[in-house]
């Protein structure tokens, strides 16, 4: 059975075009453009994955209230924003809300592509038994590759997926300093080194939400980060 899309946005170029890529790789897709149709169809019955505009029609913030609703139906849903608002600000409310994903409009319809199938596979892999070899284990940091999964202190840490690779980048190195550059081959994104300073921002936070004194993470001046040796600090 096809996977189940749908694409909340209210400007209908822009929504018939990702529709009918999307459509084009197997998916079925259901388009709205505003909030409370969406919300009701997934009262009814929820999609697969969502990709959502934050300013739907007369609603600023429109986006933001339909993550929020369809984050409290389902904790697994994955949730994408695209969207033109760039700002660290909107970007943050967004993973709090419970996003999965926050991507720009400019980016393009491979990368999109690339990132749906990367939210399908770790819904897929969840289900699936761990296997020892799929494992990286460093002190109280736990990676589930296959399933895309990160424990902390035997606590999970809801990572999106772009923050699970660069995480996934670190700390299979230990103590080897990742550029910036080879984080984002590493979780496959092109950004400004900002961007990239941002994601770890909001990793670090994750972290330390689960534990206070969390400083694995080590900002290398100059060069880029690198996951500190547990018995070295």
């Amino acid at each position: 059975m096809a996977r189940k899309i749908a694409i909340v946005e209210d400007e209908p170029a822009i929504r018939d075009n990702y529709a009918e890529a999307l459509r084009r790789q197997g998916y079925e897709v259901d388009t709205y453009d505003r909030r409370q149709p969406a919300l009701t169809a997934f009262q009814h019955q929820l999609p697969d994955l969502a990709i959502i505009d934050i300013g739907l029609a007369d609603e600023a913030e429109g986006g933001f209230e339909l993550c929020r609703a369809l984050r409290a139906m389902s904790e697994t849903v994955p949730i994408i924003f695209l969207t033109a608002r760039d700002s660290e600000l909107d970007t943050v409310s967004g993973f709090r809300l419970g996003a999965d994903d926050y991507l720009t409009k400019d980016i393009g319809l491979i990368h999109l592509q690339a990132r749906i199938a990367a939210l399908f596979r770790r819904v897929d892999l969840i289900a699936t038994p761990v296997a020892e070899q799929d494992l990286i284990v460093h002190g109280e940091l736990t990676i589930d590759s296959a399933r895309m999964l990160v424990t902390y202190q035997q606590q999970a840490i809801a990572l999106t997926v772009t923050e699970f690779w660069l995480v996934h980048a670190l700390a299979r190195y230990v103590g080897h300093v990742k550029t910036r550059e080879q984080l984002m081959q590493a979780a496959n994104i092109y950004v400004d080194e900002d961007t990239i300073s941002s994601h770890i921002k909001r990793i670090r936070k994750k972290f330390q939400a689960e534990s206070c004194d969390f400083a694995a993470i080590e900002t290398v001046y100059g060069l880029g980060y690198r996951w500190l040796d547990s018995s070295a600090r």
